[in-house]
């Protein structure tokens, strides 16, 4: 799986124009899924994100992570993510996965991050058309990908 990780002030998600869900500080995570992804690739991301140290502690160091600081996820999923953009002007999307798995990968990232203790996670909507808003602070923007991970461990 791939994801952009934002630390935010706040963050919300307009669903089909109307719905909205919002968190204020914590993480956004726009989360793509590739065909090659399981379960447990998310449950992997999920983890380290709740557990990457990219808070401030009280000497202003990025040395805190969402858990401590007590912070929400904001979770879209956002197949856009995985795009091949090495030919020509027009992306490729033929590595992102396609439903079912991109919906059981999603919902087990949702699953898992509640589940390593964020204090609130709110979700996009899955297939929607959404708008997302946010105040990221910092900046401090990080991208993961758990096939790097592997190939690390592998390796």
């Amino acid at each position: 799986m791939k994801a952009v990780v934002q630390r935010v002030l706040r963050a919300e998600v307009e669903i089909n124009g109307a719905q909205k869900r919002s968190i204020e500080k914590g993480l956004v995570v726009l989360a793509g899924v590739t065909q090659e992804d399981t379960p447990e690739d998310a449950a992997l991301l999920a983890r380290k994100c709740v557990q990457l140290r990219i808070f401030e502690d009280a000497d202003g160091k990025l040395n805190k992570s969402l858990l401590e600081v007590g912070g929400s996820v904001l979770a879209v999923s956002n197949f856009t993510l995985c795009a091949d953009t090495r030919k020509g002007r027009r992306p490729s999307f033929m590595a992102a996965a396609k439903p079912p798995l991109s919906v059981a990968c999603y919902e087990a990232l949702l699953s898992a991050l509640k589940k390593e203790g964020a204090a609130r996670v709110e979700a996009g909507e899955f297939g929607a058309d959404m708008k997302v808003s946010l105040v990221n602070d910092g900046p401090v923007t990080l991208i993961l990908d758990t096939e790097d991970w592997k190939k690390e461990k592998e390796g």
